[in-house]
This record gives C-alpha cells, sequence and structure tokens, in this order.
C-alpha cells in the first residue's frame, strides 16, 4: 500500500529502480531485487537458496517443489532487462551443499541458457562453502571491483562492500496499515541485499544482528521492494516485528 510507504513525511512514489551510491560507485536497485552496476556490467543477486523445498523434504518439511523454477524465472527477467556482462551471486545460491544434485533436468538447462555468453560468479555462503563444478561459472569466498568487496557474509570492515545473507526487510506501520517487505539496506559504505529466492524469509532491519554492520542507525537508507516498484522509506516510519 503506498500510503504506508513514507519518505519524509509524504506517500511514496514508486519507481522501477533506485540509484544507489556505495564507496563512490553508483549502482542501480531494481524493484526485482537485483543490483546492477553500470560501470562492471555487472547483475548482484544474493542468496538464491535454490532447492530449499527439496531440502526441507528431506526432513519432513514439505513445501510446494516450485522454488528453483520460480526463482530461476525471476532471474531470467533481470538478465533480460539489464543485459549483464557478468552476473554475480553472493551467496546461499544453494540451499545446501547437495542442492545441485537435486536441480531438475529442465531447471539446469535454464541456468545453463542464463551463463551463456557471460562471465558467472558464484561466491560461496555458509549454506554453500562448496559449489559443485556443475553449476558452471567460477566460484570464489570474495571478490573485490573497483575497490568494493563483494561477499555473502557482511562485516563490520570500513572498507566498502555490498552483502547478503541477512535478507533484509522493513516493516512499516502509517494510518492503520503495517507493511513487511524485503528491502535493501545501505549507510553509503555498507549495502546489504535483499534475498532473491522464492521462499526465503526475511529478518527486520532494527533487529539487533545488523548493529554491526550499521552502527549509526541515523545514517541507515532503505530501499523496500512493493508490489508495483521499490520505494525509499523514511527510516523514522520503520517498526521492529516487537
Amino acid at each position: 500500500m503506498q500510503a504506508a510507504i513514507a519518505v519524509h513525511g509524504r506517500a511514496a512514489v514508486s519507481f522501477a529502480q533506485a540509484d544507489i551510491q556505495i564507496g563512490g560507485e553508483s549502482l542501480v536497485a531494481d524493484a526485482g531485487a537485483g543490483l546492477y552496476w553500470p560501470a562492471e556490467r555487472a547483475l548482484l543477486v544474493a542468496d538464491l537458496h535454490l532447492e530449499k523445498s527439496s531440502s526441507g523434504a528431506r526432513r519432513g518439511v514439505l513445501l510446494p517443489p516450485y522454488d528453483t523454477a520460480i526463482t530461476l524465472d525471476r532471474l531470467a527477467r533481470q538478465i533480460e532487462r539489464w543485459q549483464p556482462a557478468r552476473v554475480i551471486a553472493l551467496g546461499d545460491s544453494l540451499h545446501d551443499r547437495y542442492g545441485y544434485e537435486r536441480i531438475s533436468p529442465s531447471s539446469r538447462a535454464q541456468l545453463t541458457r542464463l551463463q551463456r555468453g557471460r562471465d558467472w560468479l558464484w561466491i560461496t555462503g555458509n549454506h554453500d562453502p562448496a559449489i559443485a563444478p556443475g553449476l558452471g561459472g567460477t566460484v570464489a569466498a570474495t571478490v573485490t571491483l573497483r575497490g568494493i568487496t563483494l561477499r555473502h557474509d557482511p562485516t563490520d570492515s570500513t572498507q566498502p562492500e555490498i552483502a547478503g545473507h541477512l535478507h533484509p526487510v522493513a516493516r512499516l506501520a502509517r494510518r492503520g496499515a503495517i507493511v513487511r517487505r524485503p528491502c535493501f539496506a545501505s549507510n553509503g559504505q555498507r549495502l546489504i541485499l535483499p534475498a532473491f529466492g522464492a521462499y526465503t524469509g526475511g529478518l527486520n532491519v532494527l533487529n539487533a544482528a545488523y548493529a554491526p554492520h550499521f552502527p549509526e542507525r541515523r545514517a541507515l537508507a532503505v530501499w523496500m521492494l512493493g508490489r508495483n516498484g521499490i520505494y525509499p522509506v523514511n527510516p523514522a516510519h520503520l517498526r521492529g516485528d516487537g
């Protein structure tokens, strides 16, 4: 609801994308949860969690077995929109280290098509500390481009970085309406991407887990993903989940 998403005390206007500055670099946050880096012609996504449903099924937790197909379709739309020369996945691309073995032949074929003609980098995460060679692309723990380090788990470093892992969400309560949606969160030096996967949950940006990464809450900037666009949010209107 637009009335619940406020900028400087007024209802926000939604946009398909938002410009973000990190470490002197201009980046574009997309309403589809991807981050495009024009200078690198790179599309960044975080926390795909492919095969989360099949991982849960092995433990008796039953979810509709469509998450990988849905997530790859979302990724295909982002690639179609931005036409990146490089795709960088910021960790937890697989829900567990054996997820690749459970990906259906049709989803493997789609991933191969998405990789064709572009560089593809898998950054390892806590769910996927190893990436099977059959997944294609190259693998690294971190990578630094133009002075910005790309990693899975954010740190408290003073150096510019882009990360995932925490699945940030923003919760707003305005005029009797409550909205809780994934978001991009940044303080100008550090940017944490929303989880991209279809079945991923989220952690409120006001949770104490973010304190080491955003020690000055006044400097926190948030862009919430809505149904029809991306909204810059006035931090004064953020609410915790308690």
